[in-house]
């Protein structure tokens, strides 16, 4: 009853005043396809994605004169003080330089990073007082590694090199467009990069069938090489960090703060499960995923029947043949039946390693957006050269 859209609207509108770690909460929860949260309410929270509340200009300046000095607009033809975006670490200006360069500056939030540790206990203890968390689950490793993944998020000459890096990955990739970073003119707290014009993904969901599958084919192509091939991985699926060129048709990717390498342990993981998922091989999956930690030995102990009732569910919808309908929804019901009675014993909890985290956490918003766009992909012709080639190295295409 608390779920009404008026409730959900004075949450959203609260945490859109937030930064940092509670604010990015409010993103994922935003992200939900409408399997747990009624459409109108994941809308209503989709604010969260590109509405966060913006410092005043009195303070932009002074965070720009102290990263930039006194004389900072010397340096620019035009500076718009009112921002085009504004998420949970910080915000983004549209400015045109005196030799005629058309830049995208992003602006931390002042106290952002000095916050990060209260922010992420904060967001611990309300779910704990919730009764979402089962007594006696250790969650400090995730809290300690959701701190250290935060603060490299605010590291902002970190994020440039990992922005240059996808640059020169994807440079032989004519399908996407990764912004040019502006050295010269970025900090720590100051990110400079290309302007790239592009609508929010979401603009999509109007568009022909044909588009919205052709997006989601080469987001998932891009998956899969971060995750096989690059070794390293952009973990935040936001759907504000991915834009889409009117006039060609590119996606224009954005912000790789949460850029992380991929372990091989990781990768070897996946590669397995997704190998016994391929051959229709249950007993495969399960044993598969024990190994790489996705479950850990009381669910299968405590909960087998359920946990063969899902696997079989995957399973069967993986392995139709022919695209794979993310539209279609039907399924994910039986899904969420299971695994609620899996959740409800608090015996079987198990949190996986924090690099399978962030591998999944990238790989389900990007199933979530898929659904969002109601997109048709051949995941199992996508997914397959990458298990047959024995080097690791992937298949031969973008």
């Amino acid at each position: 009853m608390l779920l009404t859209p008026a409730n959900v609207g004075k949450i959203a509108d609260r945490l859109s005043h937030l930064r940092g770690a509670a604010m990015k909460l409010g993103q994922i929860v935003s992200m939900d396809a409408g399997d747990l949260l009624p459409a109108e309410l994941t809308r209503i929270l989709s604010q969260l994605r590109n509405n966060a509340h913006h410092m005043p200009p009195t303070q932009l300046r002074e965070v720009l004169a102290g990263e930039w000095g006194a004389d900072w607009r010397a340096k620019f033809a035009r500076f718009d003080e009112r921002p085009i975006a504004a998420a949970s670490i910080g915000q983004v200006h549209r400015a045109l330089t005196r030799d005629g360069r058309q830049l995208a500056i992003k602006v931390q939030y002042p106290g952002v990073a000095e916050s990060i540790s209260a922010d992420v206990d904060n967001v611990a203890a309300l779910l704990k007082m919730s009764g979402v968390l089962p007594r006696g689950l250790d969650i400090a490793p995730l809290l300690a590694e959701a701190k250290h993944q935060l603060a490299e998020e605010t590291d902002y000459v970190r994020e440039g090199r990992q922005m240059t890096l996808f640059g020169r990955l994807l440079a032989d990739t004519p399908e996407v467009v990764v912004p040019a970073l502006d050295p010269g003119l970025s900090t720590s707290r100051v990110l400079a990069m290309t302007y790239l014009e592009g609508d929010p993904i979401e603009s999509l969901e109007s568009a022909p069938q044909a588009q919205r599958d052709s997006v989601m084919h080469t987001l998932m192509t891009l998956v899969l090489r971060e995750l096989f091939a690059f070794g390293v991985m952009q973990t935040d699926p936001n759907f504000a960090n991915y834009r889409v060129q009117p006039k060609t048709g590119r996606l224009v990717l954005l912000d790789f703060g949460a850029a992380r390498p991929v372990e091989a342990a990781t990768a070897d993981g996946y590669r397995e499960l997704l190998r016994a998922a391929m051959k229709g091989e249950r007993a495969g999956v399960r044993d598969a995923a024990l190994a790489a930690g996705f479950l850990g030995p009381a669910v299968v102990a405590r909960r087998r029947t359920a946990l063969n009732g899902m696997i079989d569910v995957i399973l069967g919808e993986m392995n139709r043949p022919g695209p794979f309908d993310f539209g279609e929804r039907g399924f994910v019901a039986a899904l969420r039946d299971q695994g609620m009675e899996i959740a409800a014993d608090p015996a079987a909890w198990h949190l996986p390693p924090t690099g399978v985290l962030f591998a999944q956490r990238k790989i389900s918003g990007t199933a979530l957006l898929a659904a969002r766009l109601r997109a048709r992909v051949d995941v199992r012709a996508l997914v397959g050269p990458w298990l047959d080639d024995a080097t690791g190295r992937g298949p031969n295409q973008r």
